[in-house]
């Protein structure tokens, strides 16, 4: 993805966030000066991946395959000093921007629906070798727990919610006709592990974008930021 491409979904955004009222920490509007200036005492945001977070998943079509996340708090696995054992996101999906069919091997999470429009999902069980199975997937939106057909879509409003269990493959995407262009969703699970945690049923996904540097980065994204000053 180009450095301007980045800029300008990271400006569209924001701007929507501003709509929907949905504030984030002060440093998400550093830029790399900041970063640079920023001692040790912002070690949890760099070790955690907390931030900014864009994607195309390595397909160049970033309006059709796509998503932008923000990591808002995260613990991890790997060091002990850290003690959160939960992650919180938001993430931004456009009007039918697909978020590819994957599961985590660890993390459980609940998906919300938190405005600008409605969020479509497909869902299928798999197994521990990521082979996708046709048998019935359980839902549970809000505490209403019934059976659907490995494949279904179903739909949150705003303010609805999915859990998603480990082995439990999903694709999401804004569904057609959003008002405004773009869904506002939530995401609280357990510690995120975007590294060694996603399985997606296309082997030749990736997770993080290459960037090509066209022009000067408005924001660091949570892959980026410089060690310690």
């Amino acid at each position: 993805m180009k450095r301007s491409e980045l800029n300008a979904i990271l400006e569209r955004c924001k701007a929507f966030l501003d709509e929907q009222n949905f504030k984030l920490p002060k440093w998400a509007t550093w830029g790399p000066d900041e970063w640079a200036q920023a001692g040790h005492e912002w070690d949890e945001v760099r070790d955690n991946m907390l931030g900014w977070d864009i994607t195309d998943f390595g397909k160049g079509d970033y309006e059709n395959v796509g998503l932008l996340l923000f990591t808002i708090r995260n613990g991890n696995a790997a060091m002990d000093k850290y003690i959160k054992k939960y992650c919180e996101k938001l993430l931004i999906s456009g009007d039918r921007q697909i978020c590819p069919m994957h599961f985590h091997w660890e993390k459980v999470e609940d998906i919300i629906c938190r405005g600008g429009g409605v969020l479509g999902l497909q869902l299928w069980n798999a197994n521990e070798d990521g082979e996708r199975l046709d048998t019935p997937v359980t839902v549970n939106i809000d505490g209403h727990v019934y059976e659907v057909p490995g494949g279904s879509e179903v739909r949150l409003e705003p303010g609805e919610s999915i859990t998603l269990t480990r082995y439990m493959y999903h694709s999401f995407w804004g569904e057609p006709d959003t008002p405004g262009g773009l869904v506002l969703i939530g995401e609280v699970s357990a510690v995120n592990d975007d590294t060694t945690d996603n399985r997606f049923h296309d082997d030749t996904i990736g997770r993080f974008p290459a960037i090509e540097e066209d022009e000067p980065a408005l924001h660091l994204l949570c892959t980026e930021y410089p060690d310690a000053s």
